[in-house]
């Protein structure tokens, strides 16, 4: 029974010396993948009095911290926070944050750690002057044993940290989440096919002056080891080198960069690029005011030489520029032709004439179109920053300048000429054009190249100028059918000739038989002519032996004719003489010629009354008076035989003819006479 109390109470006292051994905490165990930081609960030397790390032994953290084994402490007296080690992935970083130190400057936002950055010796961070709060030095790839009580590790996927108060955890989540905005936890890469530079800007250091934009290039010296600061990856340096919080100069180019996200971060833009056929004019918003460069001529403004503030006075070449479009503004220049197109459906590659549309014109002859034209501009790369720095960039110089100077120029010239005449003289009015306005582009350092004038457009639902266009199409189709009809009566011609050519081909072997007959028969035609004038002279030579026979013969037969006709005629001529006389004779006989006259009308007469069966005398005479012997055997009859007997009569007796006649005949109508 006593043996069973006395194992009761030892057991008891094991386990109350157990108790008590484990509430000590005499012994811990830290394992090797830890880190064990020590807070102590009472010292002799009292509490910290300021700030959080007890650097003299006293009541509080430690600065030291335990690593993986066994460790002995007086009982009571410590509490061990078992914490993991650091580990910062590769690629990424880690951000410190000190929650002891000396205090920031007012014109700081992070930490400085010039004069000291060893973040795993918490006494000589302290001892060395480190400050407290976000450190401009981060953490690299690796794993490190880290007193958490003092430093608080910020990564992408880990808050490594011993967290004091009930709000600190969501502190530094909101630092991490502002860190991750800023894609913080990895290394600023730029690949060298993105073309892409980065824009740099800091968020510490003194502020820039009143008449600064942009801080300048500091730091870039790489032989001058205490103030290069390799792109902004050494803060300090930075600093050091007289750089400055805002938007900076200086830009990343192609590589890696490990860049505290909250000194300074990073907008990535393009390069510039400058194409074959176009220059780019500097306009710069930072450095020193630098002397005009222009000439005393030009007074439109002051060029100046690279790296001062104004428009650089030579343009940059084609080719790629890591510029900084915060510092400054290139403005892309063509050097090649390039068109400005007066109309409102097209416009050119660069985009100058977006805003410009037709021309309106009105006419002569008061019509009211719209011109669109083009006129092609060339730009000397060597008088681009004249231009720019003249009008500001291309787009002003046509919209402000170009258009009203064109639209004017054409306005006047369609005020002198008519709608035909303006579509008719298209191509004089664009020669004159381009030779006018070239001496007016050239006092603006543009070369025209030349001017093209599209047809004139009328207004819509206006359909004036389509019925004159519409008349002139229908005469330049009659113009050309009449042509059409030349051409085709030509064709129609050549057509004809080929057919009989192809006809007398065909006809080949019938044509030369024809012309060989023909040959023939003239051959023998011609020897039937020759031998009929053969025939012909043989007859000619007879014909005139025989004319000659018969002449001769003939004037023997004549001389006898002759000679016998001159017998008769005396014979004729003595018998008509004879017989004259004999005649004459009777006549005086018988009571003269007149008598003998009166003897053969009055014969006739009778036979005529005998023939005809008319009454001498009328049946039923009436008589008025006069004489009446006239009415009894008169009248007609009376008068007939009285003419014939007149002198007429007797000189009828008296011609030759009457007496060679014979008894006088009566004509026809002094028949009728008689015969009423």
């Amino acid at each position: 029974m006593t043996n069973m109390y006395v194992l009761g109470a030892s057991a008891v006292v094991a386990l109350v010396v157990a108790c008590l051994f484990i509430l000590s905490r005499c012994v811990r165990y830290v394992r090797n993948n830890r880190v064990a930081i020590v807070e102590k609960l009472w010292s002799r030397n009292g509490s910290v009095t300021s700030g959080l790390i007890a650097l003299n032994g006293e009541a509080g953290y430690q600065p030291i911290v335990l690593r993986g084994g066994y460790h002995f402490f007086m009982p009571f007296q410590y509490r061990v926070h078992s914490q993991p080690l650091v580990t910062i992935p590769q690629g990424q970083i880690g951000y410190v944050f000190a929650r002891d130190g000396a205090p920031l400057g007012p014109t700081q936002t992070l930490a400085s750690n010039l004069r000291t950055a060893d973040f795993l010796d918490v006494r000589r961070f302290l001892e060395d002057g480190g400050q407290k709060g976000p450190q401009r030095a981060i953490l690299r790839e690796g794993t490190y044993a880290i007193n958490l009580a003092q430093f608080v590790i910020i990564t992408r996927e880990h808050l490594y940290g011993l967290m004091l108060e009930a709000n600190d955890f969501d502190l530094f989540t909101n630092m991490q989440r502002v860190i991750e905005e800023r894609s913080g936890f990895e290394s600023v890469v730029i690949k060298d096919a993105s073309d892409m530079i980065g824009i740099v800007t800091v968020h510490d250091g003194p502020a820039l002056t009143a008449d600064q934009i942009i801080a300048p290039e500091v730091g870039t010296d790489q032989d001058d080891s205490a103030t290069f600061h390799n792109s902004f990856q050494d803060p300090e340096k930075f600093i050091a080198a007289g750089g400055r919080r805002g938007r900076q100069l200086q830009v990343l180019v192609e590589g890696s960069y490990f860049i505290n996200r909250l000194f300074a971060t990073v907008e990535m833009v393009a390069k510039t690029l400058i194409d074959v056929g176009h220059v780019g004019v500097v306009i710069s918003y930072t450095g020193d005011s630098g002397a005009d460069t222009s000439g005393d001529d030009y007074r439109h403004g002051e060029l100046v030489d690279r790296g001062t503030r104004g428009v650089w006075s030579e343009p940059l070449l084609p080719g790629k520029y890591a510029f900084n479009t915060y510092a400054g503004k290139i403005l892309i220049v063509p050097t090649t032709n390039f068109i400005l197109k007066w109309d409102q459906e097209m416009t050119g590659q660069h985009k100058f004439d977006e805003n410009l549309s037709e021309v309106s014109l009105i006419t002569k002859d008061a019509f009211e179109p719209t011109l669109p034209l083009s006129v092609v501009v060339h730009i000397d790369y060597r008088k681009a920053p004249l231009v720019v720095q003249r009008f500001g960039d291309i787009k002003k110089l046509v919209e402000q300048t170009l258009d009203p100077m064109v639209s004017a120029y054409f306005k006047n010239v369609a005020q002198k000429k008519t709608l035909i005449q303006l579509l008719q003289e298209r191509s004089d009015i664009q020669e004159q054009a381009g030779d006018q306005m070239r001496a007016k582009f050239t006092a603006y350092n543009l070369e025209l190249q030349e001017v093209l004038i599209g047809t004139p457009r009328a207004a819509a639902g206006n359909d004036q100028i389509e019925k004159v266009l519409q008349q002139l199409r229908e005469r330049q189709v009659a113009e050309e059918q009449v042509t059409t009809y030349a051409k085709q009566r030509v064709a129609a011609e050549g057509e004809k000739d080929l057919r009989e050519a192809q006809a007398r081909a065909h006809q080949q072997t019938s044509i030369t038989e024809s012309e060989l007959s023909i040959t023939v028969q003239e051959n023998q035609g011609k020897a039937a002519v020759k031998r009929a004038a053969q025939e012909a002279e043989q007859t000619r030579t007879l014909a005139k032996a025989e004319s000659d026979r018969i002449r001769i013969v003939g004037e023997g037969e004549a001389a006898k004719v002759v000679a016998l006709a001159g017998a008769e005629a005396d014979r004729i001529t003595k018998t008509g003489l004879a017989t004259a006389e004999t005649i004459e004779k009777q006549a005086a006989a018988s009571g003269g010629a007149q008598f003998q006259l009166t003897r053969q009308v009055i014969e006739r007469l009778a036979q005529a009354l005998e023939t005809s069966g008319v009454d001498v005398v009328p049946r039923v005479q009436i008589n008025t008076g006069g004489d009446a012997g006239a009415g009894a055997g008169g009248g007609a009859l009376q008068a007939l035989i009285g003419m014939l007997l007149s002198e007429k009569g007797m000189s009828m007796l008296a011609t030759p003819a009457a007496n060679d006649r014979g008894p006088v005949a009566l004509h026809d109508e002094d028949a009728e006479v008689a015969a009423e």
